[in-house]
């Protein structure tokens, strides 16, 4: 049950109380955000799919509590939550976004997310630090695949959830459809607290459930109705069903009810609460952000049947080798989590928080553990968007910010010295797609190491490798637009142009039968000379083998001292690339003769020797190439499992199994070239309309068909 949450008499007030009583008391010019009490605090992410309004409902939601002027049109970049350039060119949210806001009482914080796919993990980011989740799903679209994503996820955390359906006032908007939708994908706890009066154009209003109100807007505001004739007997129908669907979570009302007495509303709306913070109630509001149609009575819901941070279980954390659970007390040692970081090129890098004990004042000395770092938070701050709001203190339940933490990043704990407690850090989604990044200039590459490591600070979804065996600097990323985005990035913030290139694929050469060779290494040109002779045998080793060195000279036909420059020749040239060029594996090399000069030889002489004996036993012994094979694990609905497995066997697959989740969806294992995966993630994308997942890891080589052997070498020699 919530404490100090509005009572149900003030959520249904004339337009004009509710205006009055809704609107933030926000700081002046200099003034800091007043302090809220762990039991006043809303922690709500805005989830779901792109383009189902979650930023035009933040800025109605502001809009309506006084914390802006004006209605800020995402389509004309002027919306608070978007406002980094890339946002504002492509109209897509790519990063969380932090907008709080007073509401009769209470604080907000409000967290704006991504509903693109690449972007999956900055909704993750949110929703470890949400008490709440409001999936926006749009009336005409209806759920999306990215809904049911993050559904999963939030399920997974135990976090409540309650839906909002937007944009009813647009042309082909259908609540009654959108919500068998809901049902249909998220089951029976899925429960209406309105119903729409009028449809598509003609939108105008909501009937609540609970108190049998109408609520008619115009340009924002609403006045107080009768239900209208032609919708009483289905919202007198719907209503009976929401009751019955509440009384039964308490004994106490279900008795009263069966006895025929109707509980109030205010009763009603306590048990709701107690259902949603349970995550077994998701109760179902509807409107238009645009419209501005039932703004104020989300607002409402969120403060009234929204959890506070009291109302939610302990955080476990990790203490040493056991787990303890840390509540949030204003009055305990202070305990904060990173969840997100952001480079800015004029503040330097900025760290969003979230406090889960304690109370956290400017100039505090917090311990990070994994650093091992003493960080001193000098000044606090909320962020609305990107406006930055100055705050006296943050008491546990609260989220805020601060600058230039030397040594902490997104997941890191922040907590009181000598209590080395750790938060369980976030887990972002692996990577599925690369590109190769290579420095315009030098002055670009001086500065690309450093740039790219503030970029992983600022996204850890983004991973930056260097591959050691084509020489390649790898981005990978969660998909074709987040790559892009990150290059964009990489230039605006912190000056460094990069081209790209295709990822390459790191293949090997081995043998596949015996041979012998000699190489002699002959130079004279006056005074000392150079001559070395070695004859060596080489064999294939089992993949996996690496390089076997024998000796077997005997009678001192090499001297001792130069058997090892021998072998660093061979192993040099295997580095270097066999007949098409790329490293050699699995070889042994038996040295069995050679002949050496008392005057003119040296090391360097027998290490050439060695080179070119290796160099022609190669080319004798049946070269072949070896190419990495993947495991690859694709989990898709079972109705696309056919075109997938039809999609696998064109890339060479060889299907290793398929089983079925609890979901109902398929898993299917296949060993594929790696090869034919640099551009998965995106076919399998468009193959699957976004429902396809899949994770890869190298498993082994195998040897490369030799129809695709010159098309290999082509590609190799063109790199």
């Amino acid at each position: 049950m919530l404490t100090g949450a509005a009572v149900p008499s003030a959520a249904y007030a004339s337009a004009h109380q509710r205006s009055r009583l809704g609107r933030s008391s926000l700081p002046g010019k200099g003034e800091a955000v007043k302090p809220f009490s762990p039991d006043r605090i809303r922690n709500v992410a805005l989830v779901g799919h792109g383009g189902a309004g979650k930023t035009s409902l933040a800025e109605a939601l502001l809009l309506e509590a006084g914390a802006i002027s004006r209605f800020g049109r995402v389509e004309d970049g002027a919306a608070v939550c978007d406002f980094d350039p890339e946002e504002q060119k492509r109209g897509i949210s790519i990063s969380l976004a932090l907008a709080p806001f007073e509401w009769k009482g209470h604080k907000v914080n409000l967290i704006d997310t991504p509903g693109y796919a690449d972007f999956e993990g900055e909704a993750l980011a949110a929703l470890r630090v949400a008490d709440l989740a409001v999936f926006v799903v749009s009336a005409v679209e209806g759920v999306e695949v990215q809904h049911e994503r993050l559904w999963k996820a939030a399920q997974a955390m135990g976090i409540p959830r309650m839906i909002f359906v937007n944009k009813l006032d647009r042309e082909r908007a259908s609540f009654e459809r959108t919500l068998d939708e809901l049902r249909d994908r998220f089951g029976a706890g899925v429960a209406p607290l309105e119903l729409p009066i009028g449809a598509e154009d003609s939108f105008r209003g909501v009937a609540d459930l609970l108190t049998d109100r109408a609520y008619v807007y115009d340009d924002g505001r609403a006045t107080v109705e009768e239900i209208p004739e032609d919708m009483e007997d289905l919202e007198h129908q719907v209503h009976d069903n929401l009751v019955e669907g509440i009384v039964v979570a308490d004994d106490t009302l279900l008795e009263r009810y069966l006895d025929g007495d109707v509980p109030s509303a205010e009763e009603l709306e306590r048990t709701l609460a107690v259902g949603v913070d349970q995550a077994t109630v998701f109760p179902v509001v509807c409107g238009s952000a645009t419209a501005r149609v039932a703004i104020d009575r989300l607002a409402d819901f969120l403060c009234e049947i929204g959890p506070s941070p009291l109302d939610r279980p302990p955080v476990p954390v990790r203490a040493g080798e056991s787990t303890v659970t840390v509540s949030p007390d204003p009055e305990a040692e202070p305990l904060a989590f990173v969840f997100k970081t952001v480079a800015d090129p004029y503040v330097g890098q900025l760290s969003l928080f979230k406090v889960l004990s304690g109370t956290i004042r400017p100039d505090d000395h917090l311990l990070n553990p994994r650093s091992g770092a003493d960080e001193r938070l000098h000044g606090l701050f909320t962020l609305r968007g990107r406006e930055h709001l100055d705050v006296t203190e943050l008491p546990a339940g609260d989220i805020g910010g601060v600058a230039k933490l030397s040594a902490t990043r997104t997941g890191d704990t922040l907590t009181a010295k000598g209590i080395p407690v750790i938060v369980e850090p976030i887990e972002w989604p692996e990577p599925v797609l690369a590109i190769a990044v290579r420095a315009r200039t030098q002055a670009d590459d001086d500065k690309l190491a450093n740039a790219l490591h503030r970029l992983v600070e600022e996204d850890p979804a983004i991973v930056v490798e260097r591959d050691d065996e084509t020489h390649q600097t790898l981005l990978k990323g969660s998909g074709e637009t987040h790559l892009q985005i990150t290059l964009e990035r990489l230039e605006r913030k912190f000056g460094v142009n990069v081209d790209t290139e295709e990822v390459r694929v790191a293949y090997r050469e081995t043998i596949t039968a015996s041979a012998e060779a000699e190489g002699k290494y002959k130079k004279q040109s006056g005074g000392h000379g150079q001559f070395g002779v070695a004859t060596i045998r080489i064999e294939p080793l089992e993949r996996g083998g690496g390089f076997e060195f024998v000796d077997q000279i005997v009678g001192g036909a090499i001297p001792r001292q130069f058997i090892p420059a021998v072998e660093k020749g061979i192993e040099e040239t295997m580095a270097e690339g066999g007949v098409h060029g790329f490293p050699v594996v699995d070889v042994r090399v038996i040295c069995t003769d050679g002949k050496y000069h008392s005057v003119d030889s040296s090391e360097m002489s027998f290490k050439m020797a060695g080179r070119l004996a290796f160099r022609e036993a190669m080319a004798k012994a049946s070269p072949v190439i070896l190419e990495p094979i993947s495991l690859l694990e694709v989990t898709v609905p079972s109705e696309l499992q056919g075109d997938v497995m039809g999609d696998l066997n064109s890339r060479r697959a060889r299907v290793q199994g398929t089983e079925m989740a609890d979901t109902g969806e398929q898993t299917i294992v296949a060993l594929v070239p790696t090869s034919e995966l640099r551009r998965y993630a995106i076919d399998l994308r468009s193959k699957t309309g976004g429902r396809g997942r899949f994770r890869a890891r190298h498993d082994h080589y195998d040897i490369l068909p030799p129809n695709l052997v010159a098309t290999v070498a082509a590609e190799s020699t063109a790199s």
